[in-house]
C-alpha cells in the first residue's frame, strides 16, 4: 500500500464516522424493535461502499473497481426482493396494518386475536406494524382507514370480518401494489355498487367452517351432563349462524346417543356488544334453568357472563380460548384458527410466494388442518365427565367425514325427539 492509498483509506474511515455521528439520532425504538428512518439507508450504503473501498486498499492487483461493482449489484438485488414475487421480502421496507371491524383490539375476541397475531408476527420477523380503527362502522370509514394506513407506508393490510367486503372491492384496484389479507370474508362479501366483483391478485380471503366448532361445543356440553342450554348470537351473519346451527347439531347428536332430553333457547342480539337489555334477557334464561350459554359475537359475551355470575351459570366462549378472561365460568370455547390462517398468509407474502394465494378464497376446516377445535390444556378444560379421549374421537370423525355437519345457513337444523329448540325472534 502506497501513501496515496493509505490516505484514501483514512479519508473513507473518517467519512463513515462522521455519517454515523450525524445520523445516530435517526435510530429510534418502535414497539420493542429498532427501526431506521430513510436517512439511515444512505448511511448503510455509505458503509457498504466504504467496506468495499477498504477491501480495495489492501489489494495491489487493481481489483477494487470490480469489488465495488459487486457490492452495487448486491444492493440492487436486495431492493428488488421487496417488490418481486418469488423472492423473499426485505422486512425493513414493509409495514403490516391491521384495520379493526366494528369492535376494537380489546374485545377478547376476533379483533384482539387478529391484532395479537399481527404483533407477534411483526416482533418475530422484524416487521413494523400498526392498527387503525375506523371512526364509524361504515364502508366509507373502513376505506378511509385503509387509505390512511397505505399513506403511512402499509404494504400489507390485514382485516377481520365480512364487513370489509365492500372496502376490499373498492381498494384492491386503487392500491394494486398493496397486499390485502382478510379473514372471515367470503367471495359473496366482495361487492361494489351492490354487485359481486372478482378478487384481485393482491387479495387473499378466507372463512372457516364454524359449524364444526359449534358442533364440538354443543356435543361436549351435553356429554358433560348439561341439558338446558342457550345460544346468544350477535348479528345473524353467516359465520354466527354456522356457529349456532352447528351447536344445535352437536347437541342433537349427543342427546340422541345418550337418550337424554335437552332444551335449547336460541337468540340473536343484533349487535356485537353486550348491554343492559341483553344482560337482562340472559338473567331471565339462567333464572329459568339455563345452565350454559354459548355467547357468539364479539363482545356480546359480557352480557352472558354478567348474568352467569349472578345465577351461577356457565358460558361457552367463541373464536379463541376465552378462559383467561371469563375464568372458571367458561366451560369451553369454540375456536377457529385465526392465528394459523393469518400467519400462513403473512408467511406466503414475506417469502415471496403470495401468487399462490392471491386472488383466492378458502374455507378452512378440520380437513385442512387444525383450524377448528376446543382448548385442551388443563387450565382451559372445564369438563368433568366429557374426556379428551371422547373429544379426539369426535374430532377424528369430523376430519374423516364420518360425522357430517350441515353448513346450511338458510334452514334451521333438524333435531330428533330428544331436543327442543326455542328460536326467539
Amino acid at each position: 500500500m502506497d501513501f496515496t492509498q493509505f490516505f484514501l483509506c483514512l479519508t473513507y474511515f473518517f467519512l463513515l464516522y462522521y455519517n454515523v455521528a450525524i445520523h445516530a439520532k435517526t435510530l429510534y425504538l418502535l414497539k420493542g424493535e429498532y427501526y431506521y428512518e430513510k436517512e439511515v439507508v444512505s448511511l448503510l450504503l455509505a458503509a457498504a461502499m466504504t467496506t468495499a473501498a477498504l477491501a480495495g486498499c489492501g489489494s495491489s492487483n487493481g481489483s477494487s473497481s470490480s469489488d465495488a461493482s459487486t457490492g452495487a449489484d448486491s444492493t440492487s438485488a436486495t431492493s428488488a426482493s421487496a417488490s418481486t414475487d418469488g423472492e423473499k421480502k426485505d422486512a425493513a421496507g414493509e409495514k403490516i396494518a391491521m384495520i379493526t371491524d366494528s369492535g376494537d383490539i380489546t374485545d377478547e375476541s376476533f379483533n384482539q386475536i387478529t391484532w395479537e397475531t399481527v404483533c407477534a408476527y411483526g416482533d418475530a420477523n422484524g416487521v413494523e406494524y400498526e392498527y387503525y380503527k375506523p371512526a364509524e362502522d361504515t364502508d366509507e370509514e373502513r376505506i378511509n382507514s385503509i387509505d390512511l394506513a397505505v399513506s403511512e407506508g402499509a404494504t400489507v393490510v390485514v382485516m377481520p370480518g365480512y364487513l370489509f367486503g365492500p372496502a376490499i372491492a373498492e381498494e384492491q384496484d386503487t392500491y394494486p401494489d398493496v397486499t390485502f389479507i382478510a379473514v372471515d370474508v367470503t367471495e359473496g362479501d366482495i361487492v361494489k355498487n351492490g354487485k359481486a366483483v372478482d378478487l384481485g391478485k393482491n387479495v387473499y380471503i378466507c372463512s372457516f367452517e364454524e359449524e364444526q366448532a359449534g358442533y364440538l361445543a354443543g356435543y361436549a356440553a351435553v356429554k358433560d351432563g348439561y341439558t338446558s342450554l342457550g345460544f346468544l348470537g350477535g348479528i345473524a351473519v353467516p359465520a354466527v349462524i354456522r356457529f349456532g346451527y352447528g351447536y344445535v347439531q352437536g347437541i342433537n347428536a349427543a342427546a340422541e346417543e345418550d337418550g337424554v332430553d335437552v332444551n335449547v333457547k336460541y337468540y340473536y342480539g343484533g349487535q356485537f356488544y353486550g348491554d343492559d337489555s341483553i344482560t337482562a334477557r340472559m338473567e331471565g334464561w339462567y333464572a329459568d334453568g339455563t345452565q350454559v350459554v354459548f355467547a357468539c359475537g364479539g363482545g356480546i359475551w359480557t352480557s352472558a357472563l354478567d348474568a352467569a355470575e349472578t345465577h351461577d351459570g356457565k358460558v361457552i366462549g367463541v373464536d379463541v380460548d376465552q378462559r383467561s378472561k371469563i375464568g372458571e365460568r367458561c366451560l369451553t370455547s369454540a375456536m377457529k384458527g385465526l392465528p394459523s390462517a393469518i400467519n400462513n398468509a403473512l408467511d406466503s407474502y414475506f417469502s415471496g410466494n403470495f401468487s399462490e394465494l392471491g386472488g383466492t378464497a378458502q374455507q378452512l376446516g378440520l380437513k385442512d388442518g387444525d383450524y377448528i377445535g376446543l382448548p385442551t390444556d388443563s387450565e382451559s378444560w372445564g369438563f368433568t365427565t366429557f374426556t379428551q379421549d371422547q373429544y379426539e374421537t369426535v374430532l377424528a370423525g369430523i376430519r374423516d367425514g364420518s360425522i357430517e355437519i350441515s353448513s346450511d345457513t338458510e334452514n334451521q337444523p333438524e333435531v330428533g325427539s330428544h331436543v327442543t329448540v326455542d328460536y326467539i325472534s
